[in-house]
């Protein structure tokens, strides 16, 4: 407990959180790994719907206009290359297409979305997240570096952020400390990406051979109806954007929170089942995203 309110504290940042996490579950100290990835999950989705207090629906219509061929020129080109990549590598069927939805949406949240519609198995979903995970936790230290070493604006690294780091909460906790413009614009450009979940994990239900006998419908992304709802709010009444940095300032410290809980329910098993394959494909594909999307935002 001690440990967890120093990561979450505001002394604290992102990566220390993560790091903390990582190190009370390797030295056999973290509890309740069901609970905390419970826990995990709804702050993030919770933290997701406050951050829709901060901006109208004006504000965030404009901003998914402008990213939307972006959004869906990136989602559509990891997918592609994804699946050539799990060609190449030989990486099971499973666990390729689970790694590509990841890399391309929303990480875990997309693994869990597709797996489920596809029926895949417990174990592919684990290797898929675990190759995942490692590589968001490597992103989580050196995107805000790379950004800086490139002088990349908040609105770039926003951008930049909200497409090459895998799920929500490591967004928030990068770009958050890259200034706040681009926590901002980070939350809205992953939250467009993450939109799409529904109609692919619908697709891949639809197409996928073992749907028939998982007779398991693909979890709806509810949290973003939440921030649309709050985002209406702010719209109704603006008078609440005195509470922008209350709103901020408890963001910053779920996603800490969330990031010290996911950390915590790594274990050695979950390392020795993310195979070479698994691991080689999101690699490379997670640097062809990243390298590639950051071409794109530094020509337009």
């Amino acid at each position: 407990m001690l440990v967890l309110l120093g990561a979450v504290g505001p002394w604290s940042r992102a990566e220390f959180a993560l790091i903390g996490g990582i190190t009370i579950a390797l030295l056999g100290l973290s509890v309740w790994p069901k609970e905390s990835k419970f826990a995990s999950k709804w702050l993030i989705q919770a933290c997701v719907v406050l951050l829709g207090f901060r901006l109208d629906l004006a504000k965030l219509a404009e901003s998914a206009q402008d990213g939307f061929f972006l959004a869906v020129g990136t989602i559509v080109g990891a997918i592609l290359i994804g699946l050539l990549l799990g060609k190449l590598l030989r990486t099971s069927r499973e666990v390729s297409v689970l790694v590509t939805a990841g890399t391309a949406i929303c990480g875990g949240s997309a693994i869990v979305a597709i797996g489920t519609a596809l029926g895949a198995t417990t174990s592919n979903m684990a290797v898929a997240t675990g190759a995942i995970f490692l590589l968001n936790a490597i992103g989580l230290w050196t995107l805000p570096a790379i950004g800086h070493s490139l002088g990349l604006s908040e609105i770039e690294f926003g951008q930049w952020a909200g497409i090459a780091l895998h799920d929500i909460a490591s967004v928030g906790g990068a770009s958050k400390e890259y200034g706040s413009v681009a926590f901002e614009t980070a939350t809205i450009v992953k939250l467009t990406r993450v939109i799409w979940i529904t109609p692919l994990a619908i697709l891949a239900g639809r197409y996928g051979a073992s749907r028939a006998s998982s007779g398991k419908s693909a979890p709806f992304p509810w949290f973003i109806l939440g921030f649309l709802a709050a985002s209406c709010v702010r719209s109704l009444f603006p008078e609440i954007a005195s509470l922008d940095e209350a709103f901020t300032q408890t963001a910053g410290v779920g996603f800490r929170a969330a990031l010290f809980l996911i950390g915590s329910g790594l274990t050695f098993a979950a390392l020795r089942e993310v195979g070479f394959r698994a691991i080689a494909q999101a690699a490379i594909l997670w640097i062809l995203v990243a390298s590639g999307s950051l071409v794109v935002i530094k020509m337009l």
